[in-house]
């Protein structure tokens, strides 16, 4: 089970504004270079939708690599939401936080990654719903190592 250690809840109170580029960058062939910075953008703003029912946390282990989720990719997780069928969540079971995608159809806790099994939810099983994952940031940096 991939381990997940919580960084602490979402301060509204933090604000800091970047250069936004409103054109999009290209992936592919370079596009002319235009005026691209357009205005300032806050990520809060733009990330968290309920700044109060959101908290960070961060990815230890490669159970839902398949869902674009990585060791050390960071969550933002929003509590205030309902989780819905095959919604990626943040949920205690049995004592131990994970990350897993919940299927509401089957009552299981699903790997995106086939080489773990899901998680059965029933009767037997204790488990609370910490909040649906809402964004996932990955550091894509490559720091050199001697």
């Amino acid at each position: 089970m991939a381990k997940l250690e919580y960084l602490g809840t979402h301060s509204s109170e933090t604000s800091l504004k970047i250069p936004y580029y409103l054109d999009s960058v290209q992936a592919g062939f370079p596009s002319p270079a235009d005026d691209y910075m357009d205005k300032k953008l806050d990520l809060n703003e733009h990330l968290i939708a309920h700044p109060a029912a959101t908290f960070y946390c961060r990815v230890s282990g490669s159970s839902m690599q398949s869902a674009g989720i990585f060791d050390g990719d960071l969550l933002i997780v929003d509590r205030s939401l309902e989780p819905e069928h095959m919604n990626i969540v943040v949920a205690i079971v049995d004592g131990e936080m994970t990350c897993k995608i919940i299927d509401t159809h089957k009552c299981c806790l699903l790997a995106a990654n086939d080489a773990y099994p899901a998680i059965p939810i029933d009767n037997d099983t204790s488990m609370i719903i910490e909040g649906v994952v809402i964004h996932s940031i990955r550091s894509h940096r490559r720091v050199r190592t001697r």
